[in-house]
């Protein structure tokens, strides 16, 4: 019997305060601020529990006898594939609209997947800027992808690994050391076939990898093809798409095209002519759409459907209106109150194997979004929904609203810190509080800056002075380290809650160093590989020539070395946590004693003992530092665990929480 797939029943939390609004052409947004997050990946529905034909008959497979036979041919073909491309402009939220497809057919009962494809020739994202990409994302296994596999795992509730990120870089060079090891057999090894097989067969054995803990397979496979349909990047990608499509059979793959319905302001009318262009463009290299994601400002005129199915030959109810709604919670809803669900799957044959979308978590989801969102002001810096004008003056703790300071290098692009963002809606939800995010570029702390924009620098420090809390994320470079030192002394001093997570962790060790134990040239490896006292160190198995894919990365195991510290109790009383790492320094080992016996705490180490993980001072309300990014894996209703305890510090409540039984329970 197949088994829904029921939604977490613990704490409800919001993956996003930024709210889903159409992109206009005049306005710059941030890519996670858009209307849909990012682009889609290929939506692959793999069904076991479908016959390889498409009648009134179909019937569920035998389990069992599934799994005894493995991995065969047959297997494969009963995939189903959806595939979601975009049309039109780049940014119409093709990651949004993927995700939340795969959170109607995995509430179907369905298992559920995801690929992003990125056509550039990177081969991952982890030596991308920041500023030009967004963050890199971090995996268990140690893949450094795009940040909308960030979007999938907390939409989904999965794990994937470094291969659900597919790019142009990585095909090319498996491509390329087959033909050096002879596999070609002396053939001309050409983009067709040689490429588009490969993105075939990695395709299929992707969309096999079982991602939710268990070791069933997908059922569906979501797979998001970047940028938009025309793109000259992308066209071995799409040639390999319409072989796959070929290959699996009609029943066995769906498309979904995402696209933009433009108002003209002078005229007011819904405009179909972009769609249009964008399907027939698709159609001309082998692709026919079964379903339309429309996105707008508003709903859909019904005479805007009817043009739309005419001339883009889709049927009136396989196109879906993705207009603007308050939060992303409500896409899911949007599509299930549209029935897309049934449209997928009777594309698919799928009517007869799927239960009825359970949303109910869901639903709540969004409507608790909705009423702590009512009065939550927007800032003055690029992220919609979760900030407020840094001239704006809170009270420090407000029953209802917490103000945190993020501290960063990179705060003119929101999306360099969107999975802690997201961490700290988690966690903000969780104890039912209104975040309020202030950027500050940690240069305008420094005291250069008071010389040069004094302007600048009295803003940040007011702005700093009014937080509840302070944050210092992970970076690198000695650009604005100075201002994130005094941040983290400001804290320290003025019994201000801070997390450091990975150079903020670093930060707060030199900032102690120099302030409490008088070494006034501490300083790390990474900024001063002269300093006389190097109490952050390059870590011995890093490499110095080569920076992709040289850094200490993903789940790492941490050792709590007192079950009385603070983080641990946070962490439910728990003896060790694994959490996912992206760094090249360390806290010099030499100088661990020196620093403890000054009064700071390492109460979590590596399995060797030999690599500081977790600090914490005495005494603070909370200041605590992590070598690791608890954000990677935190999720809606299972706040991270460093965020949370922040919060709690923030509104001041952290000391009754960790006297109850909730966080041993």
């Amino acid at each position: 019997m197949l088994k829904l797939n029921s939604l977490s029943k613990t704490t409800i939390s919001l993956l996003s305060l930024s709210s889903y609004s159409t992109p206009k052409t005049t306005t710059v947004v941030s890519r996670s601020a858009r209307p849909f997050i990012k682009q889609l990946p290929y939506i692959n529905i793999v069904s076991r529990f479908s016959s390889p034909f498409c009648s009134s008959s179909t019937t569920r497979l035998n389990l069992e006898s599934q799994k005894e036979i493995g991995e065969t041919e047959t297997e494969r073909r009963n995939m189903k594939y959806v595939l979601v491309t975009g049309g039109v402009v780049s940014g119409l939220g093709k990651g949004v609209t993927a995700s939340s497809i795969g959170v109607v057919l995995k509430a179907c009962g369905l298992r559920v997947t995801s690929i992003k494809i990125d056509p550039y020739l990177n081969t991952d994202a982890g030596t991308m800027s920041p500023f030009e990409h967004g963050e890199v994302f971090v995996l268990d296994d140690g893949g450094e992808v795009d940040l909308d596999l960030g979007n999938y795992e907390r939409f989904l509730d999965v794990t994937l690994t470094r291969d659900n990120n597919i790019t142009t870089g990585k095909i090319y060079q498996s491509v390329l050391e087959r033909e050096r090891k002879g596999d070609y057999l002396g053939k001309t090894v050409q983009v067709v076939p040689h490429i588009t097989n490969a993105i075939k067969e990695w395709i299929q054995r992707v969309a096999s990898i079982p991602v939710d803990g268990t070791d069933d397979s997908a059922d569906v496979c979501v797979i998001e093809l970047g940028g938009t349909v025309g793109d000259i990047e992308s066209m071995p990608f799409i040639e390999a798409l319409r072989q796959l499509s070929f290959t699996v059979g009609k029943e066995n793959f769906c498309l979904i095209h995402v696209s933009l319905i433009p108002v003209l302001g002078v005229v007011g009318e819904q405009k179909t002519k972009p769609t249009q262009h964008s399907v027939r463009e698709l159609r001309a290299l082998g692709l026919t759409p079964h379903l339309l994601a429309c996105r707008s400002a508003q709903p859909l005129l019904e005479n805007t459907k009817e043009k739309l199915s005419q001339f883009c030959h889709v049927p009136a109810e396989n196109i879906l209106n993705v207009h603007d709604v308050p939060n992303i919670w409500h896409v899911p809803l949007l599509l299930q109150n549209q029935k897309a669900h049934l449209a997928i799957m009777r594309q698919l044959c799928l009517l007869n194997v799927a239960a009825p979308p359970n949303l109910e978590e869901w639903t709540n989801r969004a409507e608790t979004f909705d009423n702590l969102n009512d009065s939550v002001s927007t800032s003055s810096s690029h992220f919609c929904g979760s900030c407020v004008p840094s001239h704006v003056y809170l009270q420090r703790f407000w029953c209802w609203q917490v103000r945190i300071a993020m501290v960063g290098k990179y705060v003119g692009l929101t999306d360099s810190y969107l999975s802690v963002v997201k961490a700290l809606l988690h966690a903000c939800i969780a104890c039912s509080k209104k975040p309020t995010i202030d950027w500050i570029a940690a240069s305008d702390l420094e005291d250069e800056c008071a010389k040069s924009t004094p302007d600048a620098h009295a803003s940040a420090w007011q702005t700093l002075k009014n937080a509840s809390c302070v944050l210092v994320p992970g970076g690198f470079g000695d650009r604005g380290v100075g201002g994130m030192i005094l941040a983290a002394k400001y804290a320290r001093e003025n019994n201000v809650p801070y997390l450091g997570i990975c150079l903020g962790m670093q930060i707060s060790v030199i900032e102690f160093a120099r302030s409490v134990l008088g070494w006034e040239n501490a300083n790390s490896e990474e900024f001063d590989e002269k300093a006389p006292n190097l109490v952050i160190k390059f870590m011995p198995e890093g490499s110095r020539t080569h920076m992709g894919n040289t850094m200490r990365l993903g789940s790492r195991r941490t050792l709590f070395q007192t079950p009385h510290c603070v983080t641990s109790k946070l962490y439910r009383n728990s003896s060790f946590v694994d959490e996912r790492h992206r760094h090249r320094y360390e806290v010099n080992p030499n100088l661990v004693n020196a620093l403890e016996e000054g009064g700071l705490k390492f109460v979590g180490r590596d399995e060797t003992g030999e690599r500081m993980e977790i600090l914490e001072l005495p005494g603070h309300p909370y200041y605590v530092g992590v070598q690791f990014h608890p954000e990677f894996k935190s999720r809606p209703g299972r706040a991270s665990a460093p965020f949370l305890g922040l919060i709690l510090a923030a509104t001041e409540q952290l000391e009754d929480y960790l006297k109850t039984d909730q966080n041993g329970s």
